[in-house]
């Protein structure tokens, strides 16, 4: 039975306030994973509203990444030591905020700042919803339906972006910044009247929060990613490209310090001792990255190099993203069948697949025959995949240490993606200034180095073939993301 008290809602068991309760943490869920996306077929128009490379306007995408993986073990302390409501309605207000600034402000910096603390502000409420679900719902039928929903409303999230991004960038590229902020006040206001009370006290001591290591993480992954780039303009041996590794190295490695002595760590470094935890972590960032490369690369040649307009651009990137969230709700079943280490390598090979068919010299550059298969391929490759991954660095987690361990891979997945686009990023700026291809952005040689994260991951991907655990079928589990 449920306790949970919240005013003006006398009775907390009743299906009225469940569903409701649900469609608030639905809608919210769908707001965090449309900001993944919802920037990429505007980026030529703000590229050039503000006079911006296209090497700066990655940080629009690999910001927001930035802010969630680097903040996300910190999100899931702040909601476990403040409390899962209050932790739920500040990140809303914040995200409002942000939402503001990044659509009302020219300055490049603030912009990019938006977006990591809307990235996150999305680690504060997408984990936090999931885990109200998980006590708000009784266990059984009634809880797994509440988590369809919640991970479907995620799952077409991408795919709402991508639309959303190619309808309101020909109006003016603010609003797709804007707009979010309305919303997020509103479901706001239902979060303070549908969000369960948290009942038990807590103890905020900062010593609980691990403020150390809540800081050195995200900075060094930011100092990561400002190297990449910034060698790829100035280069390698430019003096702030090495400080700026120099300095990442020192955090990581303070980090680890600060995470070993703390009484209780962000980052269980046990868990690290998991190869498979490793090994998805390694394959999902590949593939992550990678596609968000061939997002960056993709919309500048189709709209600046061809003519496209924003929302030609955003129904061209749609198969891709419908292919995953077509799957989703098959993904638990799917992984029951086949087994992570047999989908996991078929979807990487789909995906590198995709990529390298853009290295193929071609005369033409029409839709149908030489972009589809790519598109195609790369959403075959995260529906067979992405799904298997999480559950690979799960499945050997003891129960305890599941959810710290599924918070480790997301963590991982997001800054291993953002690393990735820097390096991608990098490649695209280093072969424009070469001038082997300017005029195309460099992005053969940005495709080269896509191709080789992504069979990099392949590779990756085929070790796992060598647990004879993650060779069976995996059996009982599904993912919840």
């Amino acid at each position: 039975m449920l306790r949970h008290r919240t005013a003006g809602l006398p009775t907390m068991q009743s299906q009225p306030y469940l569903l409701a309760l649900l469609c608030l943490l639905s809608s919210n869920m769908l707001l965090d994973a449309l900001e993944v996306s919802v920037v990429v077929v505007a980026l030529p128009s703000i590229a050039t509203d503000l006079t911006l490379p296209p090497a700066s306007t990655q940080w629009l995408m690999s910001g927001f990444a930035l802010g969630f993986g680097g903040l996300l073990l910190f999100a899931n302390r702040l909601a476990t030591v403040l409390g899962r409501r209050r932790v739920y309605l500040a990140a809303l207000l914040a995200f409002a905020a942000a939402s503001l600034v990044g659509g009302l402000l020219d300055d490049p910096v603030a912009l990019f700042s938006s977006r990591f603390v809307k990235g996150f502000c999305a680690a504060l409420t997408a984990p936090t919803g999931l885990a109200i679900i998980m006590t708000s719902f009784p266990e059984g039928v009634a809880r797994q339906r509440a988590l369809s929903v919640y991970t479907a409303f995620g799952a077409v999230g991408f795919s709402t972006g991508l639309l959303l991004s190619g309808l309101l960038t020909p109006l003016d590229w603010r609003w797709i910044l804007l707009f979010p902020a309305p919303v997020a006040l509103l479901l706001f206001v239902l979060g303070l009247v549908l969000l369960p009370r948290d009942d038990q006290p807590r103890d905020t001591s900062p010593r609980n929060l691990d403020l150390a290591g809540a800081l050195t993480f995200p900075a060094a992954a930011v100092l990561a990613a400002y190297a990449l780039v910034a060698g790829g303009e100035r280069g390698w041996r430019d003096g702030r490209v090495l400080g700026a590794v120099g300095l990442a190295v020192l955090l990581v490695g303070a980090f680890v310090l600060v995470e070993r002595a703390a009484r209780w760590p962000l980052l269980p470094l046990r868990l690290l001792a998991d190869p498979s935890l490793r090994r998805a972590v390694l394959v999902a960032a590949a593939m992550n990255g990678s596609f968000w490369g061939f997002l960056l690369i993709a919309s500048f040649r189709w709209q600046q190099t061809l003519g496209w307009t924003p929302l030609e651009s955003a129904l061209a990137f749609l198969p891709a993203s419908l292919l995953l969230a077509v799957a989703a709700p098959f993904s638990g079943r799917i992984v029951a069948r086949f087994g992570t280490a047999r989908l996991i390598p078929a979807g990487m090979c789909c995906a590198t697949g995709g990529y390298a068919y853009q290295l193929v010299p071609r005369q033409s550059a029409h839709y149908l025959p030489d972009v589809l298969p790519t598109v195609v391929l790369v959403g075959i490759g995260f529906a067979l995949a992405f799904a298997a991954l999480h559950t690979s660095a799960t499945q050997h987690a003891a129960p305890p240490d599941r959810a710290a361990a599924g918070a480790v891979y997301q963590t991982g997945v997001q800054i291993g993606g953002a690393l990735t686009l820097a390096a991608v990023t990098a490649a695209l700026t280093a072969g424009a200034a070469t001038g082997s291809g300017a005029g195309q952005l460099g992005d053969r040689w940005a495709f080269a180095v896509i191709s080789a994260i992504c069979l990099a991951g392949l590779t990756v991907a085929a070790t796992g073939g060598r647990d004879r655990a993650a060779c069976a079928p995996d059996r009982g589990q599904s993912p919840t993301t």
